[in-house]
């Protein structure tokens, strides 16, 4: 496990913060990826990178491997019997739930040189994390949780519990640097919910997908005292103004609905 350092010297120097307010039940939680694939492919035009935040109160998200689990439609398809939005998110990592306490965060930034150096930005999306933690714990560390849901090399910890993971997406022009904030509720309940649709998915597999563990994940509430989704939101937003000087919150940031329906339309088709 490592600790995380600040590293404000990255090549970000503008962008544009959006929170999205919190997404209604029962809404399509692809949507929000859709929202951000638009909106990916109009930075690789030239619009400001922008950090967007949102959540959603009740949806589980499977990764791309997750779907090709011998049951994984049919297990998809008993959680949206049960009301919970579902969907396979096109970027990295494996399945995550969502609910009201749980933060996205996502990076959208160009890449005009098709150059990206992941592991950089692995980085400073983890030194986002853990220093808008920081008015409730200086202890966040990266570095893979074994046993832990969504597990990667980046994963975010205190104390040995994780409660966030990053991945990326990528387009042409431009690319999505992700990540989920466990801030509110169970870490123990989460990692249970995430353990039972591998069980239902993976059929009479053995293995081939995440072995998740109990004792593994926690939220900042349960961690470090961070009192809600709201207060962390507010210091993340506080982190990116401080360290990019230059973000802009004034201006509304608005994608044509009928365009961002239909790039959700085509996510669904390809990946689900």
């Amino acid at each position: 496990m490592q600790p995380i350092h600040s590293d404000p010297s990255s090549g970000l120097h503008r962008l544009q913060i959006w929170e999205t307010p919190l997404l209604r039940h029962g809404s399509s939680v692809l949507e929000a990826f859709a929202w951000e694939e638009v909106m990916c492919r109009r930075v690789g035009e030239g619009h400001l990178p922008v950090a967007h935040i949102w959540r959603h109160p009740d949806a589980f998200v499977a990764g791309l491997r997750d779907r090709r689990l011998p049951e994984a439609v049919e297990a998809m398809e008993r959680m949206r019997g049960r009301g919970t939005a579902v969907c396979v998110r096109p970027s990295g990592g494996a399945a995550v739930p969502l609910h009201p306490g749980v933060v996205n965060v996502s990076l959208i930034l160009p890449n005009p040189g098709r150059a990206i150096n992941i592991h950089d930005d692995f980085r400073e999306m983890a030194s986002l994390i853990a220093e808008s933690l920081t008015p409730w714990s200086t202890k966040a560390q990266t570095g893979e949780i074994e046993g832990a849901f969504c597990p990667g090399d980046y994963d975010v910890s205190v104390g040995g519990l994780k409660f966030c993971g990053i991945a990326q997406r990528r387009q042409a022009k431009a690319y999505i640097i992700t990540a989920f904030i466990i801030v509110e509720g169970n870490g123990d309940k989460l990692a249970a919910d995430v353990r039972k649709f591998y069980q239902d998915a993976a059929g009479d597999l053995k293995e081939g997908y995440p072995d998740v563990r109990p004792g593994t994940m926690a939220s900042l509430q349960e961690l470090a005292g961070v009192p809600s989704a709201a207060a962390y939101t507010a210091s993340l937003v506080r982190t990116l103004r401080n360290r990019y000087p230059l973000a802009e919150t004034g201006r509304v940031l608005s994608l044509d609905r009928e365009t961002v329906r239909q790039t959700a339309e085509q996510m669904k088709l390809r990946y689900d």
